[in-house]
């Protein structure tokens, strides 16, 4: 019943990631719906939501969505917004985020880069960590990765404290406000079974 007519491969979903079809706009207000939709309170959607957010401004890579389900558990808050909130790190901002990780990491811990060394490549970095990871072998690990995932970890701290605010503070009256409106329209009879 909903699904679709044609259904799409896996080109035109992995396209749809990076751009999607119906655009930025309307794939931000088709989310915000969802998301206001969801059951819970608006504390706890935007609790969730901001959770994901924040987990997405650590250097964990792929272990967003766990580490975000158990945030938004402690603090009893929505964990499948906490999931969608992970999207706030995606191929577009990746690069920003670990950029400024890494920038104010170094400031924080006072580690700033020797004369005429190169900014990190994360993506050789990231590499590296899984392969340490692979091979359990925690010398590697540090060796290789330390120097640079360290002050983005530290960095994280402070950063994703305040992502947690400003995405809980705006979302938690925006969901609030969409909440009271589908009330009024349900208590005056204009909710349409689809909005149900």
């Amino acid at each position: 019943m909903f699904k679709r007519r044609t259904p799409i491969t896996l080109v035109q979903k992995i396209k749809g990631f990076f751009w999607p079809s119906i655009g930025w706009r309307r794939a931000g207000a088709y989310t915000m719906h969802r998301l206001a939709r969801m059951p819970g309170s608006a504390y706890s959607i935007a609790g969730g939501f901001a959770c994901g957010a924040a987990m997405s401004f650590t250097p964990l890579v792929g272990l967003h969505f766990i580490f975000a389900a158990i945030l938004a558990w402690i603090i009893r808050t929505n964990i499948l917004a906490a999931a969608i909130g992970t999207a706030v790190g995606n191929p577009w901002t990746f690069p920003f985020i670990w950029t400024w990780l890494y920038q104010s990491g170094s400031w924080l811990t006072s580690s700033d880069r020797p004369e005429g060394m190169e900014p990190p490549e994360f993506t050789v970095l990231f590499g590296r960590m899984m392969e340490g990871f692979l091979r359990f072998d925690m010398q590697y690990l540090m060796e290789t990765t330390g120097p640079v995932f360290w002050p983005m970890l530290v960095s994280s701290i402070p950063t994703g404290i305040v992502v947690w605010l400003v995405f809980y503070l705006t979302l938690k009256y925006m969901v609030r406000g969409y909440q009271k409106r589908r009330q009024r329209r349900r208590g005056a009879g204009y909710i349409t079974t689809k909005e149900l």
